[in-house]
């Protein structure tokens, strides 16, 4: 019997949808720039992120063989019994072998899976020291989380509406404006080589400081105190990251820059920018002594 035009049309749609996920492919396997990190984490820029991005891997491909096992199993079962070969339904009541196999096959999976994750745990939750004569002048502290040596660098990170403020040194969140720490808005630069000890805080709503390749993402609660670490390997690196956690209207703009120098660099830029504040705070106590000597602001700070 001859197919009717609207079938024809609608038999050729289908074929042209059922193409177009496997075009939609092909152009991603064509384009390695678009298939990177499509399917993976970001890593490379600090050894906890490496250690995240291969466990992911692991549990990653594991779930792909479960799933083409599946979908394997479903379609082999759709086309072997299909309705115009079997047209009454074989009944099985039970193959205990096949439910035995299937039972233990899972229950190694999940095994495998936990020994796999508890492994790699270590890797990402425990500093590594730093590369010997790399923290030679830098400032220490006692913070969590500490290297076994004890040697690293303390970086307060503190998340406002909608900007990260970096402050540098030992203590940064007890006594930074009694010590004098200098800080640093938007961009956190750092040695390489060293292990870097975040103290993540926030002074209004909850923000996520994550820069992916320098590993996890850690929120910022008003009233608590977070830690996180990573190490940057090389020098001459830049890493962007986001605030992860929705924090206002403008949230999309709330991003974060790391950015890996040497550990010479980094004591020069220390050095810079506390001259530059200095600076900027005698300027602005200048400014201050001339306006009360004028009579438009008094010594308590009211107009």
């Amino acid at each position: 019997m001859p197919v009717n035009r609207p079938a024809k049309h609608l038999l050729r749609r289908s074929r042209w949808l059922a193409a177009l996920p496997l075009a939609l492919v092909g152009l991603l396997i064509l384009s390695p720039d678009a298939l990177a990190n499509c399917c993976t984490v970001k890593s490379g820029g600090s050894p906890n992120a490496n250690a995240i991005s291969s466990l992911y891997n692991i549990v990653f491909y594991i779930s792909l063989v479960v799933f083409f096992a599946v979908v394997g199993m479903l379609v082999y079962s759709i086309y072997r019994f299909r309705a115009h070969k079997h047209p009454v339904a074989t009944q099985i009541h039970g193959n205990p072998k096949l439910e035995i196999g299937m039972t233990l096959t899972a229950a190694g999976i999940l095994v495998v899976l936990a020994a796999v994750t508890f492994i790699k745990l270590p890797s990402i939750i425990n500093p590594p020291n730093s590369d010997p004569g790399a923290i030679q002048a830098l400032t220490a502290s006692l913070t969590q989380p500490t290297p076994p040596n004890g040697q690293k660098l303390t970086i307060c990170v503190t998340g406002r509406q909608f900007i990260w403020r970096y402050t540098y040194g030992a203590n940064c969140d007890k006594s930074a404006w009694q010590d004098k720490l200098p800080y640093s808005y938007q961009e956190m630069e750092v040695p390489a080589g060293v292990t870097v000890s975040l103290v993540i805080q926030s002074s209004d709503v909850t923000h996520a400081w994550w820069v992916p390749q320098l590993g996890g993402k850690v929120d910022a609660v008003p009233g608590y105190t977070t830690y996180t670490w990573f190490k940057p390997l090389h020098a001459g690196e830049t890493y962007r990251g986001q605030c992860a956690q929705l924090c206002g209207r403008q949230h999309a703009f709330m991003t974060a820059l790391v950015k890996v120098v040497t550990p010479r660099e980094y004591r020069h830029y220390i050095a810079t920018l506390s001259i530059e504040i200095r600076q900027q705070n005698d300027l602005a106590g200048q400014l201050r002594q001339q306006l009360i000597q004028s009579g438009d602001l008094t010594a308590n700070g009211t107009v």
